[in-house]
């Protein structure tokens, strides 16, 4: 079988790829340990909401409803509706359901947005997508139909008490020319749980609007829903900003619902896509929150239930792998949001990747940090030093993959 271009780009193994594998072959080996994947924890107040929304629903003809009925390519209008009321309401935001538009899951969504902008232009030059802080989110680097669509850089690394740090954009070192479609960062940060100060946001604002180009930001765990973010922040959005969201952190990654607000124009351009490849975005998921908007629980259960739940749940980690792992080489991103510990073993004198495999073979999976680092214009050892963990499992589960992790670690300092 020959393949185009495109077939033989879209059929490489990457590092999402491997990810997603790990997550599906891990769920269905007794004994394994997923400490990689980003599934979300299953809370159980939220899994007793879940269970009798769709039986309120089913009662009320909604879920059968939204069953058998495609929706607009834009996505449910009346969800579209009353999360524009609520946005608006809530933050005072100039939007109505002209600016939001909804695809199948966010991976969907940015594949989308990234070709929209980046890649080969109608004059032949070619664009690129700036990430001004790396690492970044490992689902966006296969993302362009065309190959080196993304540019980022190294953070500033502030170390701070407790063997823990914490990543900054370092300003001085952006550079922007007519070669740049977007800048975009995730908000709080899949792999790290870093979260950009409001100052960084309004930064890069301004750098985009000075440049004429969209800021794109990640908020699929920020506020107002599902609200990981344990920082005091400001929810942010201007015309000139995309906001990507989704259901899947509230809990509902199966309904694949991601929601984009941006510009009148962007969204016309999402919904004609939309329609192109996909028809329409599934209808369970925005059936689902709307029901969640009507009834007044979206954002109490984000704030109340969801939040400290994390909040609790990553504190409690951190100190579990600080007991676990003693050497003064070993540091913890600070955990400011998401489901992820971004875990920094200095000066490993093995790369991460192989301390993967090491860690597969004994039924623990993680994800290297090699892969969050794309875009740079050399590679940085800092990078072959860092994993990502989920960190949501039981207690059991979370202290048997640590004493493994801790062990082999330590076995890797020794050999050296």
């Amino acid at each position: 079988m020959e393949l185009s271009k495109f077939g033989e780009k879209f059929t490489r193994y990457s590092g999402i790829t491997q990810l997603m594998d790990d997550l599906n072959q891990g769920l269905q080996t007794p004994g394994a340990i997923m400490l990689g994947g980003g599934n979300p924890a299953a809370i159980p107040e939220m899994l007793d909401y879940f269970h009798q929304m769709c039986a309120d629903m089913l009662n009320q003809g909604e879920l059968v409803n939204a069953l058998t009925n495609y929706d607009g390519p834009q996505g449910k209008t009346k969800f579209l509706k009353a999360l524009a009321a609520l946005l608006a309401d809530e933050y005072g935001w100039p939007i109505t359901e002209k600016n939001i538009s909804l695809t199948n899951g966010s991976q969907s969504a940015f594949f989308y947005l990234f070709n929209l902008l980046a890649g080969k232009q109608q004059d032949g030059s070619h664009k690129r997508i700036l990430l001004p802080l790396a690492p970044d989110y490992i689902g966006y680097s296969d993302a362009g139909i065309d190959d080196d669509i993304f540019v980022s850089y190294r953070p500033e690394i502030e170390l701070l008490d407790n063997n823990q740090f914490k990543y900054h954009v370092d300003f001085e070192q952006l550079q922007i020319d007519n070669s740049i479609a977007a800048i975009c960062v995730s908000r709080p940060t899949n792999p790290t749980g870093n979260v950009l100060t409001d100052d960084e946001i309004s930064r890069l604002d301004h750098i985009a609007q000075t440049h004429n180009i969209p800021l794109i930001i990640d908020n699929a765990y920020g506020t107002p829903f599902p609200n990981i973010i344990f920082e005091s922040v400001k929810p942010f959005w201007n015309d000139n900003t995309i906001l990507c969201m989704s259901l899947s952190k509230l809990g509902l990654p199966g309904v694949r619902c991601g929601i984009v607000i941006a510009s009148e124009q962007m969204t016309k351009a999402m919904a004609n896509v939309n329609g192109i490849i996909s028809l329409a975005p599934g209808s369970l998921g925005p059936a689902f929150a709307h029901h969640m908007i009507q009834s007044g629980d979206l954002l109490r259960l984000s704030e109340q239930v969801i939040k400290p739940y994390y909040q609790q749940k990553s504190l409690q980690v951190v100190q579990w792998l600080q007991q676990a792992i003693t050497d003064p080489r070993f540091k913890i991103h600070k955990p400011e949001g998401a489901i992820f510990l971004w875990l920094w073993f200095d000066q490993l004198p093995i790369s991460t990747t192989e301390l993967y495999q090491r860690l597969k073979a004994r039924g623990v999976l993680v994800i290297p940090g090699e892969y969050f680092f794309f875009g740079q214009s050399e590679p940085w050892s800092h990078g072959q030093q860092c994993l990502r963990m989920n960190y949501v499992q039981d207690e059991a589960t979370m202290r048997r993959g640590i004493d493994i992790i801790a062990e082999e670690v330590n076995n890797a300092y020794v050999e050296a």
